[in-house]
């Protein structure tokens, strides 16, 4: 069975930081596609980055150079450094595994950013 489990979101003041952590179980995470989308309310959800396997990287051009995606394959975990956040990212965060004929998401987690 998969499972994505999100953690850390929360409440900051617009300009800072939070990291997001993503702990995966069930797949073979190090062949799968990793991403991170965010669904605000009233709106569609976005990728805001994703990582392959091998370690490339795709940013939403939102993001760039303020979010920094990672991942520890041999902890079976995604990160989400999110710097210099702004009250129009306030979201609920979703994590996401995906494979050729599949994809998975996690339960999400609130990120609110406070102006």
């Amino acid at each position: 069975q998969v499972q994505l489990v999100e953690s850390g979101g929360g409440l900051v003041q617009a300009g800072g930081s939070l990291r997001l952590s993503c702990a995966a179980s069930g797949i073979i995470f190090s062949r799968n596609v990793m991403g991170w989308y965010r669904q605000a309310p009233g709106k569609q959800r976005e990728l805001v980055a994703s990582i392959t396997g091998g370690g490339y990287t795709n940013y939403a051009d939102s993001v760039k150079g303020r979010f920094t995606i990672s991942r520890d394959n041999a902890k079976n975990t995604m990160y989400l450094q999110m710097n210099s956040l702004k009250p129009e990212e306030t979201a609920v965060y979703y994590c996401n595994a995906r494979g050729p004929i599949w994809e998975h998401w996690g339960q999400g987690t609130q990120v609110t950013v406070s102006s």
